[in-house]
Protein backbone atom coordinates (compact mmCIF):
# COMPACT_ATOMS: atom_id res chain seq x y z
CA UNK A 1 0.00 0.00 0.00
CA UNK A 2 1.17 3.55 -0.71
CA UNK A 3 1.60 5.59 2.46
CA UNK A 4 3.03 8.70 0.79
CA UNK A 5 0.27 10.92 2.18
CA UNK A 6 0.76 9.62 5.73
CA UNK A 7 4.55 9.97 5.44
CA UNK A 8 4.20 13.60 4.35
CA UNK A 9 1.75 14.29 7.18
CA UNK A 10 4.11 12.68 9.69
CA UNK A 11 7.12 14.64 8.42
CA UNK A 12 5.17 17.91 8.66
CA UNK A 13 3.93 17.04 12.12
CA UNK A 14 7.48 16.15 13.20
CA UNK A 15 8.80 19.49 11.97
CA UNK A 16 6.03 21.35 13.83
CA UNK A 17 6.70 19.44 17.03
CA UNK A 18 10.44 20.05 16.82
CA UNK A 19 9.82 23.81 16.46
CA UNK A 20 7.42 23.69 19.42
CA UNK A 21 9.94 21.81 21.55
CA UNK A 22 12.67 24.30 20.70
CA UNK A 23 10.36 27.16 21.71
CA UNK A 24 9.44 25.48 24.98
CA UNK A 25 13.10 24.83 25.77
CA UNK A 26 13.97 28.45 25.01
CA UNK A 27 11.15 29.75 27.22
CA UNK A 28 12.07 27.49 30.13
CA UNK A 29 15.74 28.50 30.09
CA UNK A 30 15.13 32.26 30.04
CA UNK A 31 16.23 34.36 33.01
CA UNK A 32 13.65 34.89 35.73
CA UNK A 33 12.41 38.35 36.67
CA UNK A 34 13.94 40.09 39.67
CA UNK A 35 10.44 40.65 41.09
CA UNK A 36 9.52 37.87 43.55
CA UNK A 37 5.80 37.84 42.69
CA UNK A 38 6.61 37.73 38.99
CA UNK A 39 9.06 34.86 39.62
CA UNK A 40 6.29 32.81 41.22
CA UNK A 41 4.12 33.24 38.13
CA UNK A 42 7.04 32.49 35.83
CA UNK A 43 7.81 29.27 37.73
CA UNK A 44 4.19 28.14 37.45
CA UNK A 45 4.37 28.83 33.73
CA UNK A 46 7.61 26.84 33.56
CA UNK A 47 5.84 23.86 35.16
CA UNK A 48 3.21 24.01 32.42
CA UNK A 49 5.89 24.39 29.75
CA UNK A 50 7.76 21.38 31.12
CA UNK A 51 4.62 19.24 30.77
CA UNK A 52 4.09 20.52 27.24
CA UNK A 53 7.73 19.71 26.50
CA UNK A 54 7.38 16.17 27.85
CA UNK A 55 4.21 15.55 25.83
CA UNK A 56 5.88 16.95 22.74
CA UNK A 57 8.88 14.65 23.22
CA UNK A 58 6.57 11.65 23.48
CA UNK A 59 4.76 12.73 20.31
CA UNK A 60 8.08 13.15 18.50
CA UNK A 61 9.08 9.63 19.53
CA UNK A 62 5.77 8.22 18.22
CA UNK A 63 6.13 10.08 14.94
CA UNK A 64 9.72 8.94 14.44
CA UNK A 65 8.67 5.36 15.20
CA UNK A 66 5.89 5.59 12.61
CA UNK A 67 8.32 6.94 10.02
CA UNK A 68 10.64 4.03 10.80
CA UNK A 69 7.76 1.57 10.36
CA UNK A 70 7.12 3.08 6.93
CA UNK A 71 10.78 2.50 6.06
CA UNK A 72 10.61 -1.05 7.47
CA UNK A 73 7.38 -1.78 5.56
CA UNK A 74 5.57 -2.61 8.78
CA UNK A 75 3.50 0.57 8.84
CA UNK A 76 -0.21 -0.18 8.91
CA UNK A 77 0.22 -3.39 10.90
CA UNK A 78 -0.81 -3.41 14.55
CA UNK A 79 2.25 -3.64 16.80
CA UNK A 80 0.29 -5.75 19.28
CA UNK A 81 -1.77 -8.24 17.25
CA UNK A 82 -0.34 -7.87 13.73
CA UNK A 83 -3.71 -7.12 12.13
CA UNK A 84 -4.07 -4.39 9.55
CA UNK A 85 -4.76 -0.95 10.98
CA UNK A 86 -7.70 0.57 9.16
CA UNK A 87 -6.81 3.16 6.54
CA UNK A 88 -9.26 5.66 8.05
CA UNK A 89 -7.50 5.30 11.41
CA UNK A 90 -4.11 5.88 9.79
CA UNK A 91 -5.46 8.99 8.10
CA UNK A 92 -6.84 10.30 11.40
CA UNK A 93 -3.86 9.29 13.55
CA UNK A 94 -0.91 8.62 11.22
CA UNK A 95 1.50 7.89 14.08
CA UNK A 96 -0.64 5.12 15.57
CA UNK A 97 0.95 1.73 16.06
CA UNK A 98 -2.25 -0.05 17.07
CA UNK A 99 -5.55 -1.08 15.56
CA UNK A 100 -8.67 0.25 17.29
CA UNK A 101 -9.17 -2.94 19.31
CA UNK A 102 -5.61 -3.04 20.62
CA UNK A 103 -5.45 0.70 21.24
CA UNK A 104 -8.31 0.28 23.72
CA UNK A 105 -6.33 -2.45 25.49
CA UNK A 106 -3.05 -0.54 25.55
CA UNK A 107 -4.49 2.76 26.80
Amino acid sequence: MDYTKQKSALEAKLADHEVRLAGVTKDITKTLSSDFAEQATERENDDVLEEIGKETQVSIAHIKAALQRIEDHTYGQCARCGADIGFARLEAIPETAYCVKCADLVN
